[in-house]
């Protein structure tokens, strides 16, 4: 429901947030209701303003490649700041192969962050290089140890 996400980014907001994440509808974009999926994009962009950022979390192990290129327009189209691969509680996290499609379709309109699964340099640096400007990782403190 678009109006339950933006009342708890718009609460968030309120109370100091400066970024929030939301997943996207992935059923909508799964079902092709791309004017839901953005609506609800939207609604919480607007919900924040402009002191804000949405980082909008596609849960991209459960997308085709063209559901995420359509997800990522979605984003850019809607106001999002970022686009996220991953919550890390879903079948799969990121992998150079979706950063690479996201920063392809997003260009330089909007950051990417690659979350869920990297744990070494090595890792975190494949998804710098695909076109991540953020890394979310819980093996920070080994990847700065490791570079």
């Amino acid at each position: 429901m678009p109006e339950v996400k933006a009342f708890e980014a718009k609460s968030a907001a309120q109370e100091g947030a400066r970024e929030v994440d939301m997943v996207m509808a992935i059923w909508a974009v799964k079902s092709r209701l791309y004017q839901a999926a953005g609506h609800e994009i939207r609604s919480v962009v607007d919900a924040v303003g402009s002191d804000c950022a949405v980082k909008v979390i596609l849960e991209t192990c459960l997308l085709s490649p063209e559901e995420i290129t359509t997800a990522c327009q979605l984003a850019v189209d809607n106001g999002a700041a970022f686009v996220k691969t991953s919550t890390g509680f879903s079948t799969g996290g990121a992998t150079v192969r979706d950063v690479t499609l996201m920063r392809q379709t997003v260009g330089s309109a909007i950051g990417v962050k690659a979350s869920g699964g990297i744990r070494t340099a090595a890792d975190a640096m494949a998804m710098i290089r695909a076109g991540a400007n953020r890394i979310g990782t819980s093996a920070g403190r080994q990847i700065v140890t490791e570079a």
